[in-house]
This record gives C-alpha cells, sequence and structure tokens, in this order.
C-alpha cells in the first residue's frame, strides 16, 4: 500500500479544482498582485514606487538595474492609471488565457511588458522614468490582433480600439509613455504570430524554441545600452 501511494498519480482537492477550472487564473493573479503593489504604493508612496519604476538611465553602466524592465509593469501612477489597465487586462485576460493556455498567456505578458521598457529605453529620454502595465496590456492587443486576423476573424473593432489607445498616447500632456505602447504592441505581435503558425500539435518543440528565441532576443537587446555607453 506504501508503494502504491508513493507512485499513485497525484491529485488536486475537489474544491480546488472547481474553483479554477475554466478561470483565467494568471489573469486574476496578475490583477491582485497589481492591486497590492498599489495598495503598498498609497500607504508607503515613493518609497515602494522608486523601487520599481524604470527609464533608460537603469540599463546603463554604473546604475544597471535591468529587473525593472519587468517591476515596472506592478506600479501604477494613479489609481485612475491602475483600474483602467486592469480593466482592460481583466478583458483581454478572458479572450487570451483560455484560448493559448496559462503557460502561453504568462509568457505573452511578460515579455510584452519587457518588450514596452525596451520601446521607453530605445525611444524615450533615459531620464524620464515610467511606470504601468500598459507595454504588457497592448502586447496582449497586439497578440490577439494578430491571432484574429490570421484565423479570419472579424478584428475591426479591435483594430480601432489598439489605433485609437496608441494615438491618445501621442496626444501632448497626457503624460503617457507611448513608447511602452509601441514596444509592448510589437513584442505582443511577434509572439501572436508564433502562437498561431505553430498552434499544430506537432509543432510544439517549435513553439517553444520560437518563443525562447524570441526571448532571448529581448534580453540580448536590453543590454544594448550597457556595452555601447
Amino acid at each position: 500500500m506504501k508503494e502504491q501511494r508513493k507512485n499513485a498519480p497525484r491529485t488536486k482537492p475537489a474544491v480546488l479544482t472547481r474553483l479554477t477550472a475554466g478561470k483565467p487564473a494568471v489573469t486574476y493573479s496578475i490583477i491582485g498582485i497589481t492591486l497590492v503593489v498599489y495598495l503598498l504604493q498609497f500607504v508607503f508612496g515613493n518609497q515602494i514606487t522608486n523601487l520599481l519604476i524604470y527609464a533608460g538611465f537603469f540599463s546603463q553602466p554604473g546604475s544597471f538595474e535591468p529587473w525593472r524592465m519587468l517591476t515596472t509593469a506592478l506600479a501604477h501612477g494613479s489609481i485612475f492609471h491602475v483600474l483602467l489597465n486592469m480593466y482592460t487586462l481583466w478583458i483581454f485576460g478572458q479572450l487570451l488565457e483560455p484560448l493559448l493556455g496559462r503557460g502561453r498567456y504568462l509568457a505573452l505578458y511578460l515579455l510584452s511588458a519587457l518588450a514596452g521598457s525596451l520601446g521607453v529605453l530605445f525611444l524615450a529620454d533615459p531620464f524620464t522614468p515610467v511606470v504601468g502595465a500598459s507595454g504588457a496590456i497592448f502586447g496582449l492587443m497586439g497578440a490577439f490582433l494578430v491571432i484574429q486576423r490570421r484565423l479570419g476573424g472579424n478584428a475591426t473593432q479591435l483594430l480601432v480600439l489598439v489605433g485609437i489607445n496608441l494615438v491618445i498616447g501621442f496626444i501632448p500632456g497626457l503624460n503617457i509613455a507611448w513608447q511602452a505602447h509601441v514596444g509592448g504592441i510589437i513584442g505582443g505581435a511577434v509572439l501572436g504570430l508564433i502562437f498561431v503558425q505553430t498552434r499544430r500539435i506537432r509543432q510544439k518543440p517549435l513553439q517553444v524554441g520560437l518563443i525562447g528565441a524570441f526571448a532571448a532576443l529581448l534580453v540580448l537587446l536590453s543590454f544594448a545600452r550597457f556595452f555601447v555607453s
């Protein structure tokens, strides 16, 4: 009996299975973590924010802190900012997470956040800090747009929505990091193309390899200013 228990497959408790079945658990987890971080920002102010923000300055020798390219997606500048981003994440998360699966969806979110920070690195003033999950969320939009188009779905409304959001980022005085939007949507579109072009079961090793190669490219680009400065 002891040997049987040792070799028996592990199962989840029924309650946990019912709670997580069919739910976009990764999306809910990201929203929960982000809201907790904003609460900490609200309570402790700049002490928390300054630990998470990103600017091109942090990708240069002497101030090299590359993890900020991801942590900046957890911090937000106002309650309106965080609620708008989390609402958009909730909408696209419910569409994409069941479609892609949790692993691919999480990879999409994180790599889009990194691509958004690369947009800031290459296009923005290196001494202007940015916060927010907009780069990652634009990555979700870009991926969904590509998947819809490649699979023959009607993407007109989504294209209009993405266009409006991109244009808003360029309006003077709104203090929006449009550079993160551009980087995020490009990164998400590339990943969306990988997903849809390698969607067959027998292509899974190729898909994993392409995602890994794209991730490696983004990481390599994050060191660009470190080596050329």
